[in-house]
């Protein structure tokens, strides 16, 4: 079994990391390598570009925060993503490029062309085999982040931030955006509204229309 790029994505709030580590759990169950990593971080310096960009007191101009992201990106590429792939391993991300479309471009603003030739730069052409997009309520992740003891800069940054990042990930999982858009890969949008359970059963059915013997093994493990 050759592997994979699995990307989770979604609003603050939409479970991404409690479904990769599902996620991650299935697949290993039925016998893959898989590496997890998350963004921005996973490398050295991606772990201190992390620290500056979630830290409520930094203050940066929306071209500054999404080249943060990126530089993050392309270490994560480099160093961890590209050499687990070459060797056979799945890797399951906690957010990737789409990320800083819905942000930085649905979220901030900024225009799409220059983003995408950064990205372009910072993935080195990198396509994920299977992006899920955990889709809830704008105001229901923030309700699901309030829970949580420390908010980071994108949590603080409102109700309209993140609605508007929101409607930009949903837009990404419509089939005119993907055609237009090759280098993000298929697309599925998973309502992640319900309990964690029903949630990793939506994932998992999504995975499976991938790498269905993949997870008929990880259903046959349990």
């Amino acid at each position: 079994m050759s592997g994979g790029l699995i990307v989770l994505e979604g609003v603050e709030g939409a479970g991404k990391t409690t479904q990769l580590q599902v996620l991650v759990d299935r697949l290993r169950a039925a016998g893959q390598r898989v590496v997890a990593v998350r963004e921005p971080g996973g490398t050295a310096a991606g772990d201190e570009i992390r620290r500056l960009l979630l830290d409520p007191a930094t203050r940066l101009d929306a071209r500054a925060e999404a080249l943060l992201f990126m530089a993050s990106r392309a270490q994560l590429v480099a160093d961890v993503i590209r050499p687990a792939m070459a060797a056979g391993a799945f890797v399951v991300a906690d957010r990737f490029f789409l990320s800083t479309y819905a942000y930085q471009v649905g979220g901030r603003g900024l225009p799409e062309d220059g983003v995408r030739h950064a990205n372009a730069m910072a993935t080195g052409g990198l396509v994920p085999d299977l992006t899920i997009l955990l889709d809830l309520p704008a105001g229901l992740g923030l309700a699901r982040a309030a829970a949580r003891s420390d908010h980071d800069r994108m949590e603080r940054a409102g109700a309209g931030f993140l609605e508007r990042v929101r409607a930009a990930f949903v837009a990404f999982s419509r089939s005119e955006w993907q055609q237009a858009h090759p280098e993000a890969g298929p697309i599925i949008l998973v309502d992640a509204s319900g309990d964690e359970a029903a949630v990793a059963e939506r994932v998992a059915a999504a995975v499976a229309a991938r790498w269905p013997e993949t997870m008929r093994m990880a259903a046959g493990s349990k």
